[in-house]
This record gives C-alpha cells, structure tokens and sequence, in this order.
C-alpha cells in the first residue's frame, strides 16, 4: 500500500523511519521526493520520502483553511481615546504563510490588520488605509512621497498620531526621508515593522505595533521616530531617531539601533512604563504640519572597495548627486603608490569630472560607527580639494535621501553643500562621546 503524503495546507504529524517526529503544515516542495513542513516555529523542514515511516494527517487542507477564517471585529469609536491612522505599505508586518508555497506573502488588507491585533481598539481609536501593498525593497522616492501625502491628509483630518506599518528592509531609509519632507508636525509619526511574520509564535509584530500605540497616547512626543524591538526578549520596544538608525541584523527582531546615537526612550510592553532616555526631543503643539515633499531622482549610492575601477564612477555621470561610502575615516583609492595602481588615477580623473559637471559628492564612511575625518591623511584632504563634501557622522542612506531632498528644494550648489555638513534632522550628531562598548 502507498503512503499518502498528504497536500500542501494539511496539518499533519510526520514520523521517520528512525521514529523521529515532526509536526506541521505541509507546504509545496519543489522536488517530487521531498515532503516539506512548516513547523510552529515559522521556519520550513524537508524529508525525503523514502525516509518517512507514516504520515498522520490531522486536518486536511480545507478544514485548515476553514478554521483560519478571520471574525470581523467591531470597532467602535471611545470620545475618551485618541485617534491613531494606521498607514499600510505591506512588508512582514503584514504578512501570513501560503500555505502552498510556504513563503511568506504580504496579503492582509488594513482592516485583517486591526483584527489581527484587538488591543489596538483598546488603546486608540484606530484608523487604517492602504496605501500600497508592497515589499520595502521596492520603494522608491515616489511611493515615499505618496506615504508623505497620506500622513499630511491624516494630520489635516485631525489624527493625534500616525503609524506607518512597513517592510523592515528600507523601514530606516523611508523614515529619514520623511523626516526631512515633514519640516514640522504636531504628532508624532512612527515607523514600524515585523522581523518575522505574524503567524510565527516568535512574531514581534504585535509588541511593536502596541509598542508604538501606547507611546502615541502616553506621551507629548511629536516628531518622525521607530518603533521596534529593543532586544531578543518580549520586555521592552525602542523608540528610535529616524535619521541615525540602521538594521544591524537581517533576522533578529532587535536588528534596529541608533547609531552614533541613542533610543528617544524605552515603551515597556507589560508594564505602564516609558522612559525617555533622551529629553531633547520635539513636543506636540498646534502648529500646523509644514511640507516639502519633492525629491531629486538622481542620486546614488556607490560603496568604496578594493580594485575599483574608473568606469564604476563614468556610470554616475547625469547624476545630480553621489554618496560615497568610503574606507576608514573617508578614503578612495586615487594615488598610484606601486606598480599596478594605475587604474586608481583615472578614478581621480574621474571624480574632478563629475564634480565638474555639477554632480554633488558627499562622503561617508563604510564603517557602521564614527564619522569621517577628511582632514587627517592626504587620500582625505585631496578629495577635499577635489570638491568632495565631508558627510560627517551621518548613514549614507541618511546622507541620499537629504542630499535628494536638498536637490529638489535649493537652487544653489554652495548652499546645498553647507547644508549636508548642517544638522536639520538630527543627521548629524554635534559630539560624540566615547564609551567603551560603543555598539550600545
């Protein structure tokens, strides 16, 4: 007699021939001999067939999918609570398992979101809008714009807080980009995400978007911030500055932290507790929101590494702006110190056309901490003189989307250029101070 090794989307209990077991959902396995499952844990296992002693199906697929129907819940409105305008992007915050592919897909719509998290109705009135269903990879400066224009409309209607539900991937990036096209808001405007999707038991989805609503509704912040897991436990969310964070981590749900910086303050997710760990920060007023959205397409990324060539830099000529992503305190291989470095004085040749040409360059450093210092050894001072702009302590990410943002809204190069060393957003820190572990 065969083994039926059941469907993808049958809940089933698998025992090998060794009488090891697993329990899971079947999901789709791209070879005919191998039996995938996804386990409890989020993450997907293969077994190949002939390795299987019985597979014991405990809910077939249909009834999987039946019990998964979500009960709509009834959300009315408390004149006693806030009002808090969920903006919906996609991105692993709102994300469920295909049960066919075993992937995770971004599927909920805004209203699955709320019923998803019912103590959010708890603490706000909650509001929610799609504005697009998309992985954050995929951003660019025109759905960046589109998440500004919702925000603004949200502030007009009289919201007392905003949360951008996003893809962790370019969550940081997109965060600073607003923060310089909201020049002033009243409330405060928090990005935040999902390391892992909701319907895996180590999800930080729920804690950070309740994280972020208590925050909204318990303090007189306003401002652009994120939210997002303080460390690996279930204990406390980080409020973060929009323009000094980056995802350390590709998986853990503490990836985000401040860089050259430090948290705004720490929400604790079981205890009426927040602490501000940093009191220099905006609070809500009645002004009204001020706006500026445009941004300058023309400006990129190139990251500074060994055996570049000059043909690397060629390919920005047309761009308005260039971060480099230099060695060190701010370096680019430009000298011909020994035979064979040949290449690297047309990569100088190359950057005095760009610059000639009108193309901004700022430089960053490769490393995650500390600023650049051009001042210290030739490479720096040389590119000082070629034009390059010293970026200071900021991200290069940071760095792009405020030299694209300047772009679109100044006229003058000469201004522009002091503006990128000019702290607006809390971009660039005006001392850092040395600590011993440095990367806390």
């Amino acid at each position: 007699m065969s083994q039926n090794f059941g469907k993808p989307g049958d809940r089933v209990t698998l025992t090998l021939k060794n009488n090891h077991k697993e329990s899971g959902i079947i999901v789709q396995s791209s070879k005919d001999n191998v039996t995938l499952l996804k386990l409890s844990t989020g993450y997907n296992v293969g077994f190949e067939n002939e390795e299987i002693k019985e597979i014991k199906i405990i809910k077939k697929a249909k009834e999987e999918k039946d019990s998964k129907k979500i009960t709509e819940v009834s959300i009315s409105k408390d004149k006693l609570l806030p009002t808090i305008s969920i903006l919906h992007t996609g991105g692993t915050i709102a994300s469920k398992v295909d049960y066919r592919t075993g992937g995770v897909v971004a599927s909920f719509s805004p209203k699955d979101l709320i019923n998803l998290f019912p103590e959010l109705p708890k603490i706000a009135n909650i509001e929610s809008d799609l504005i697009a269903q998309m992985w954050s990879d995929d951003l660019r400066f025109i759905h960046m714009q589109k998440i500004v224009r919702a925000i603004e409309k949200k502030i007009k209607k009289g919201a007392d807080g905003i949360i951008v539900g996003i893809g962790t991937d370019n969550l940081a990036v997109t965060a600073a980009a607003v923060s310089f096209m909201i020049e002033h808001t009243p409330i405060p405007i928090l990005f935040v995400g999902s390391q892992r999707s909701s319907d895996r038991g180590s999800s930080d989805a729920a804690m950070n978007l309740i994280c972020a609503a208590k925050f909204i509704t318990k303090t007189d912040f306003a401002g652009v911030a994120i939210c997002m897991h303080g460390n690996a436990e279930d204990n406390f969310c980080n409020i973060l500055p929009a323009t000094k964070t980056y995802k350390l981590h590709s998986s853990r749900r503490d990836a985000f932290q401040a860089v050259n910086s430090e948290p705004i303050a720490k929400v604790f997710y079981k205890e009426k507790k927040i602490d501000f760990l940093n009191q220099d920060y905006q609070k809500r007023n009645d002004k009204p929101a001020v706006i500026k959205d445009s941004m300058e397409e023309k400006v990129a990324i190139l990251k500074i590494h060994t055996n570049m060539f000059a043909s690397q830099f060629k390919a920005y000529h047309g761009f308005k702006g260039l971060i480099l992503e230099g060695t060190g305190l701010g370096h680019i291989p430009l000298h011909k110190p020994t035979k064979g470095c040949e290449e690297h004085e047309r990569i100088r040749e190359e950057i005095k056309k760009l610059i000639a040409d009108g193309t901004i360059m700022v430089m960053t450093t490769g490393c995650i901490f500390g600023p650049v210092n051009m001042q210290v050894y030739d490479k720096g001072r040389d590119l000082l003189e070629l034009g390059v702009v010293s970026g200071k302590d900021m991200l290069a990410s940071t760095a792009q989307v405020k030299l694209a943002w300047l772009l679109a809204n100044e006229t003058e190069q000469q201004k522009i250029k002091e503006l990128m060393q000019t702290n607006l957003r809390g971009e660039i820190s005006e001392k850092l101070i040395y600590t011993k572990d440095f990367t806390e």
